[in-house]
């Protein structure tokens, strides 16, 4: 096979002195600002977490029962959208110094729309909250403040989902540096417009803090639309050409690889919905320890998670190039680096809770007294369950790289909901743990799912890789 000077240069198929070492430079050298991204888009998340956790215990509550009803939804859009990285990734190992850019463009433009089309469905949906809240027999003050928040957070859904689909393409081609500058930028001015809307002069509270997210959520595109035009590296994929026509045929492929993993993201988290609002009927001190946990956790999430969207490009190239032995590569040294990751973010929460719960919640709110012991409980089963919940995480980007979506799809589902949410609920209920029961389902449904992906990545990276057959899609491709 005839490999490309770019792809030779990026260690895809020659065979280097080193090719382990390449590639551990490789997967670091396009991870680490993925991660550095991840970071900053949770960041969002967690600083309306820690805004709330200035109002009190009761907001931080409520702000966490609309937050995981809205990433509930829209981690489902997340998991369409996320199809546009290695449908990039592998045209550009397939190009082989062939020109890529039409390809490019249209995947672009499909995930575009299908952010839009996705945004269009849920937002009815969102603006409802509190009363589905209501039948989830929530407390009502706490439901009423979350449909609020709600209904101001939705707005958030779209640029947001327009941002995921600019920064998949620009991960497959190898460029994060635009998405990070505007991540790192965002997150102290969705902090700064959190605090002003809340307790400044707007004086808005709960409310404020929404209104925050979404300005800066709008801003952020903008910016990352206006680099990317001004980037000249980029000008040949003209990724915004003809937004408005409708690609029926590519916006197809973009769902029939997107929708499994738009289904395996609700199912892991609808685990996490299902135990906000179970941890609801315990009380507003449960609840609002739940919540700072499950920030902790996802904090520390983002790490493998960047590991596991490099590791979706490295071996979507190499599978696009027909590369085994790199494709291979690529996906052991992804789940290594998660691994150990986690390892460490585990031993860190069980020997420094106190200080990581200080993040999230004041020690002198209104109820914080309270709430410190329970979520220093939880963060016990958080630390069991991060090193699982990391490498699924790494192995799940390794598959999509194979466009390999609906097993892993079956898989989230038995896992999460056939061993997670059963096993909690008699945990919680039946032996009387309570939380702690529900934490501890976590742990057994995200183990399941951990093992069983690493054995079908095992399984389908030793089998030779199909070559890709998107030669039939070549004419189409000035679209």
């Amino acid at each position: 096979m005839t490999l490309s000077p770019s792809l030779a240069a990026e260690g895809l198929g020659r065979p280097p002195a080193s090719p382990w070492r390449d590639e551990l430079r490789a997967t670091l050298r396009l991870s680490a600002p993925l991660v550095l991204i991840n970071l900053a888009q949770h960041g969002l998340v967690a600083s309306n977490a820690v805004l709330l956790g200035r109002l009190g215990a009761e907001p931080i509550a409520a702000g966490a029962l609309a937050t995981s009803l809205y990433l509930l939804l829209f981690i489902g859009g997340i998991g369409l959208t996320s199809s546009v990285a290695p449908l990039v990734a592998e045209a550009i190992g397939r190009a082989a110094g062939r020109q890529e850019e039409g390809e490019v463009r249209r995947t672009v433009r499909a995930g575009l729309w299908v952010g839009f089309l996705v945004t269009m469905a849920l937002m009815p949906v969102l603006w409802f909250t509190e009363a589905l809240l209501g039948l989830l027999h929530q407390d009502p003050a706490a439901a009423r403040d979350a449909g609020a928040y709600m209904r101001v957070l939705q707005w958030w859904m779209f640029p947001a989902l327009a941002f995921m689909v600019l920064k998949g393409a620009l991960a497959a081609l190898q460029r994060p540096g635009p998405p990070l500058a505007v991540s790192l930028t965002a997150l102290p001015l969705n902090l700064a417009l959190g605090a002003f809307f809340a307790f400044g002069p707007p004086d808005l509270g709960i409310v404020g803090v929404a209104l925050g997210t979404v300005v800066t959520e709008f801003l952020a595109l903008g910016a990352l639309v206006g680099a990317i035009r001004l980037d000249r590296h980029l000008h040949r994929h003209r990724m915004f050409a003809r937004l408005w026509q409708l690609d029926a045929a590519r916006l197809a492929r973009v769902v029939r690889v997107g929708l499994p993993m738009g289904v395996a993201g609700i199912a892991e988290a609808g685990l996490f919905e299902a135990a906000t609002v179970a941890m609801g009927t315990f009380g507003t001190v449960p609840l609002a320890a739940h919540a700072i946990t499950l920030q902790i956790a996802a904090t520390c999430f983002m790490v493998p998670n960047g590991i596991g969207q490099a590791a979706t490009v490295r071996v979507g190239r190499a599978f696009g190039a027909a590369d085994q032995a790199g494709l291979r590569r690529a996906g052991a040294v992804a789940l290594w680096l998660g691994f150990g990751f986690m390892v460490a973010c585990a031993l860190v929460q069980t020997l420094a809770p106190h200080a990581l719960i200080g993040l999230f919640l004041d020690a002198e709110a209104p109820g914080a007294a309270d709430v410190f012991p329970v979520a220093a409980g939880f963060l016990i089963f958080s630390a069991l369950f991060a090193i699982s919940d990391g490498v699924q995480s790494v192995a799940l980007g390794a598959l999509r790289g194979l466009q390999d979506t609906r097993v892993p799809m079956v898989i989230a589902l038995i896992g999460y909901w056939g061993i997670g949410v059963p096993l909690g609920a008699v945990l919680a209920w039946g032996a009387g743990m309570g939380g702690r029961g529900i934490w501890a389902g976590f742990c057994a449904g995200l183990l399941a799912v951990s093992v069983s992906l690493v054995l079908r990545w095992r399984r389908l990276s030793a089998a030779p890789p199909r070559v890709a057959s998107a030669q039939a899609e070549a004419g189409r491709n000035r679209a």
